[in-house]
């Protein structure tokens, strides 16, 4: 009863106070997620969420083996699986600051890992459905998009702000954008392995701008570390000689 008494806008600041979005759907976004948190099931936990979000991923590789086995309308069957995913992934930890359950860690290692499963099932989904020739690329995608996961984490550990953004582009943005490249491999058969290969290229670039952005700011920090440590050690010599005198006397 009490949630439903609660503002919109006091809900918004509770499910967005771990963490900074940048990218351009934020703001959308962010209403509807405030929205669908106060309508979840409360039989549906946090958890269970997360088993809804790896469903969606899961559901599209599958029907990216089924497109090559069964008919190609299964690529466009696919696309609900984002939207499923979407679900899952952007609403566990929002309903758990939402109904005041947090396990900060626990949800940040849980999601972490099943978000990286995740995608790998849509990798793998992509490797049986493309021609020979072009297998590699669901592989090269996974790795550069793995490579984004594991940046995000580093610059949480360097600076103790976690986002899961790349500048305007985030998790929701990539959803989008493979959405757009699969329903556009139904309509232009082949155009799939291009689509991929400009994903690639970007991605790559983004990497390479957000690695050298954290690479930056451990070494400023290394640097502010060390010399608070130098500033530190004559204090700590002149208290042992302190003490040596008085021990002395």
């Amino acid at each position: 009863m009490k949630n439903n008494k609660r503002s919109f806008s006091s809900i918004l600041k509770t499910i967005a106070q771990d963490r900074d979005r940048t990218n351009i759907l934020r703001n959308g976004e962010q209403k509807l997620i405030a929205y669908l948190v106060q309508r979840v099931p409360k039989w549906l936990s946090s958890d269970g969420l997360t088993a809804i979000g790896f469903l969606g991923n899961l559901y599209v590789g599958v029907c990216l083996v089924l497109a090559l086995h069964v008919s190609d309308i299964f690529l466009l069957l696919s696309l609900p699986g984002f939207l499923i995913n979407w679900y899952g992934d952007s609403l566990d930890g929002r309903l758990a600051y939402y109904r005041n359950t947090p396990r900060k860690w626990y949800g940040f290692s849980l999601d972490v890992t099943v978000d990286w499963v995740g995608l790998s099932m849509i990798g793998l989904g992509f490797f049986f459905y493309a021609l020979p020739q072009w297998k590699w690329l669901g592989f090269i995608f996974v790795v550069l998009y793995g490579w984004e996961m594991i940046t995000a984490q580093l610059r949480y550990l360097v600076t103790g702000k976690y986002s899961i953004d790349s500048g305007i582009v985030g998790p929701t943005e990539l959803r989008v954008v493979l959405i757009a490249i699969i329903a556009g491999e139904y309509f232009f058969p082949g155009s799939i392995y291009y689509s991929v290969i400009v994903a690639c290229a970007i991605l790559v670039l983004t990497n390479l701008k957000d690695t050298r952005q954290v690479l930056k700011v451990a070494d400023e920090r290394d640097a502010k570390e060390k010399k608070e440590k130098a500033a530190k050690q004559p204090r700590e010599s002149r208290s042992k000689l302190d003490t040596l005198i008085i021990k002395g006397e």
